[in-house]
């Protein structure tokens, strides 16, 4: 019999706002304004937060970034055929990433593997100026020497521990929890 996992919050609403409110002035900082930026969401949550980042971006600057939502699970090394075989579009919106400051978007880095797999796809699109990226939480432990240039909220989380990050757009809630027992099934770790 499955138990419902204990659950420990990491950030509410109002805070999970504040952190993606930061993280566009970061970026904003870091690329010297908004010229030139090309916003890439990890699917699936960094789909949404990109989108976010984008629209606050555009607030804070008055120039909408180009926005573009990637799926890696094809160049990711940690993938079985039957996620392969799922896998219909490894790009959305395609954007040129040529000559551009890129920011790759996710919700939670943790191995590496998927940000490692975001920029071997980048690669394949074209040569940006340079690669940034920008993650929600970092729940550390990495696998690959890989590491975020913008974080939301950084925690350490015990082996065994999930971070989940729900959004209003898919979860009907914003909010980010560790839940404590078995993990879902839910694909690869990032």
């Amino acid at each position: 019999m499955f138990m419902e996992p204990e659950k420990k919050i990491l950030l509410e609403e109002e805070e999970v706002q504040r952190v993606v409110q930061r993280m566009a002035h970061e970026i904003i900082e870091k690329n010297g304004g908004a010229d030139g930026l090309a916003l890439i969401g990890i699917r699936t949550r960094g789909a949404y937060l990109v989108r976010r980042i984008a629209q606050k971006i555009e607030s804070l600057t008055g120039a909408a970034p180009a926005v573009g939502i990637i799926d890696v699970t094809a160049y990711r090394d940690d993938a079985t055929g039957e996620e392969l075989a799922k896998n219909s579009e490894a790009v959305k919106a395609p954007v040129s990433v040529d000559e551009k400051s890129v920011v790759l978007i996710d919700d939670v880095i943790y191995t590496g593997r998927t940000v490692r797999a975001a920029m071997d796809l980048i690669q394949h699109l074209g040569k940006p100026r340079k690669i940034l990226v920008a993650i929600l939480v970092d729940r550390g432990e990495r696998e690959l020497p890989i590491k975020a240039d913008i974080v939301g909220k950084n925690v350490q989380v015990a082996e065994g521990e999930r971070v989940n990050v729900l959004l209003q757009e898919s979860d009907g809630i914003d909010r980010v929890v560790v839940t404590k027992g078995r993990e879902h099934p839910s694909g690869p770790r990032s």
